[in-house]
């Protein structure tokens, strides 16, 4: 049996994030707005979420759960465009993360659905959209991680790179350090959350199993599945990225063009 939570279970919750906008106040922290209007924004958007979710699951159509796809794709690059401190102008700004995590996040929980669950239909809603959500929440961490470092450490290391220009050394030499540090950076996450998992935490989706009365070993065994898939999403993305992005800072001269960021 599922405990249904009431207004009120949720507003006691809503209450703890009050307490703590106030302490934040009384501690002068400037973050009570920010934290504010983080909660508002959850209410809201899971709220909507919930409901599009509901219709999705009653009629269960592919064009409709693409279009919901697309939707989040669409957020999740302009979420990784948004946290970098230095990022490419123009189109390629979002292009990117966009296309990395489209790559990636898309072609794993295809392999997912057809290959290991094997559902019928393959796009079930059910299965279809809580893996893709996962997979692009992580991936769009592990992207926006990577190009951050990426081109701070280009902007950062601008003479060591055109010092191995100079010697004649190609563009991916010249950049690899930095290169290969950003997707190592991008990765760490889901590495600590996978060494973590079980014993430090519980991940959300086994606990959200298990509260809806799944059985443990069942729902460890989903959990198993989805940090794998998270894992390798994950590494594939930032792997994209931080090649993508590297070689985006040369022109076909091997030349470094930080004019390309903003």
């Amino acid at each position: 049996m599922i405990i249904h939570l009431s207004a009120l279970d949720l507003a006691l919750a809503a209450a703890l994030v009050l307490g703590l906008a106030w302490l934040s106040v009384w501690a002068r922290l400037d973050v009570a707005p920010r934290l504010l209007i983080a909660a508002l924004r959850t209410t809201v958007q899971l709220l909507l979420v919930g409901l599009v979710l509901e219709a999705l699951f009653a009629s269960a159509r592919l064009p409709w759960i693409a279009l919901m796809a697309l939707v989040m794709l669409a957020v999740a690059g302009r979420e990784v465009m948004a946290r970098q401190k230095r990022r490419f102008g123009g189109g390629w700004g979002y292009a990117l993360g966009t296309l990395t995590m489209f790559v990636s996040a898309f072609t794993t929980t295809l392999f997912a659905l057809l290959v290991i669950i094997g559902n019928q239909p393959w796009y079930a809603p059910q299965y279809a959209i809580p893996l893709l959500g996962m997979l692009l929440g992580n991936t769009m961490n592990g992207v926006a991680l990577a190009l951050d470092r990426l081109t701070t450490g280009a902007w950062q290391q601008r003479g060591v790179i055109e010092a191995h220009l100079s010697l004649g050394h190609d563009w991916r030499t010249a950049i690899g350090d930095i290169s290969r540090e950003s997707a190592r950076v991008g990765m760490i996450p889901i590495i600590n959350a996978m060494a973590a998992a079980g014993i430090v935490s519980l991940p959300g989706m086994m606990t959200g199993q298990i509260l809806s009365g799944t059985s443990p070993i069942e729902a460890v065994k989903y959990q198993i599945l989805i940090m794998f898939l998270i894992a390798a999403g994950t590494g594939f993305a930032t792997l994209l990225a931080s090649w993508i992005g590297a070689r985006r800072l040369f022109d076909e001269r091997w030349r470094l063009r930080l004019d390309r960021l903003r």
